[in-house]
């Protein structure tokens, strides 16, 4: 289940944070899908997690938008990460429009429980 946290800047239209959270969790399945963790199509609750956040006045970046992906270790995932990241940058870009959007993809060894 990969955790994503968004966050932008002051003066992203709110259209444009909308349009995100519509197309992320397709987005991040497609980026992070893996024989271990095959992605279908059908997006269940828990499947991806989005956290926006506005940017803090102590926070210092020079990115509209930053997307960071937290998504569980696997050597097939790893394998082609930047290739991956690439793809996902690329789709945030054309669904924002924004000239300045870094994607960070993290994969940590780590587990998951969910009720």
């Amino acid at each position: 289940m990969p955790l994503v946290e968004i966050t932008y800047a002051p003066h992203v239209p709110h259209a444009v944070l909308k349009e995100l959270a519509a197309m992320l969790p397709h987005a991040v399945s497609v980026a992070v899908e893996c024989p271990e963790e095959p992605y279908d199509g059908d997006l269940q609750p828990g499947d991806v997690e989005l956290r926006f956040r506005p940017r803090g006045s102590f926070d210092v970046s020079g990115m509209d938008i930053v997307v960071e992906v937290r998504s569980k270790w696997f050597e097939s995932r790893a394998a082609n990460r930047q290739d991956r990241v690439d793809d996902l940058c690329k789709a945030v870009v054309d669904a924002c429009g924004l000239a300045e959007v870094g994607v960070y993809l993290s994969l940590p060894i780590a587990a998951w429980a969910q009720s």
